[in-house]
């Protein structure tokens, strides 16, 4: 089996791709000017946002494979693993690349909120496809960044910089919020294919014997990351696909309650809850009044 290749630091990425180390927390690269990355599978002790702008190679990410077409982002955060297949083309990459260690943004405004930025694990298939003004200002950003570097370190180097990232990673949250409107037909598909997986799970007896339907359950029915599934399911609806799961469970375990013939407590393990009693809270979370109280009600 072939040994993973662990990318611990920005000297030794820089090494690897042939350019010199600038600052030993971040680089930015013209991938034109730099050498190509070995067909090997690499684990990342970095952030690292790729910007490609010819097809020229093929990245594998799990089970996924990914094509690079013009003008796109993808996200890689530290721990992740990416395989680099041979290239289907002689001639060289263009595009851009920014890398940083997770130190450089440590007690920064970046640092506190980093997770926030929920692209970084979305699968390489889920990349960010920009127009040719998103892909003037991810350019924009990237120049400025670059700029950064080849000034002299000083104590304003490691705020300028944090901040310029944080505005690149502000403006792909745009980008990717246009990404989710103009592709708006897809995603209603994979909303409607959600339901059927929903009502499908229910149709069965995994309720039983696995417990409730989870966000990342769903999502790896409909081949889609925990985190992109989540954020669609959020711009289409308003709601999390946490809250969207409950709102079923609820609707369901409301038509369940009428059947006299079952206990409160049967009536959530067939929903999937472990103890009764979490039902009953989340039902009357969800409704104002406990599963009893609906029961006489109705």
């Amino acid at each position: 089996m072939e040994a993973i290749v662990k990318i611990d630091s920005v000297a030794q990425y820089n090494t690897m791709r042939g350019v010199p180390t600038l600052h030993p927390l971040i680089t930015v690269l013209d991938l034109s000017k730099a050498e190509p990355m070995p067909a090997r599978t690499f684990n990342f002790n970095l952030f690292a946002i790729y910007l490609k702008e010819l097809h020229c190679g093929e990245l594998k990410y799990g089970r996924n494979h990914y094509d690079y077409q013009e003008g796109t982002l993808v996200f890689i955060a530290p721990g992740q693993v990416l395989g680099v297949q041979p290239g289907v083309k002689t001639f060289a990459p263009k595009g851009r690349a920014l890398l940083f260690h997770p130190d450089l943004i440590r007690g920064t405004s970046l640092g506190k909120h980093i997770q926030d930025y929920t692209f970084f694990s979305y699968d390489v298939n889920e990349a960010l496809h920009l127009s040719e003004k998103e892909r003037a200002i991810v350019l924009d950003c990237f120049n400025k960044i670059r700029f950064e570097l080849e000034q002299s370190i000083d104590k304003h180097s490691k705020t300028l910089i944090a901040s310029n990232i944080e505005l690149f990673l502000n403006y792909c949250i745009r980008f990717y919020d246009r990404q989710f409107i103009t592709r708006d037909n897809s995603n209603k598909g994979i909303l409607e294919k959600f339901e059927e997986v929903l009502n499908s799970y229910y149709k069965t007896d995994k309720p039983k014997t696995i417990g409730l339907p989870s966000v990342a359950s769903m999502a790896s029915e409909l081949n889609l990351s925990a985190n992109y599934f989540g954020d669609l399911v959020k711009k289409e609806t308003g709601r999390s696909a946490q809250e969207y799961i409950q709102s079923r469970i609820i609707d369901l375990a409301k038509e369940r309650i009428f059947d006299t013939k079952m206990s409160i407590s049967e009536v959530a393990y067939e929903l999937g809850f472990k103890y009764p009693q979490h039902f009953t809270r989340l039902f009357k979370q969800k409704t104002g009044m406990t599963p009893v109280e609906y029961r006489s009600l109705n």
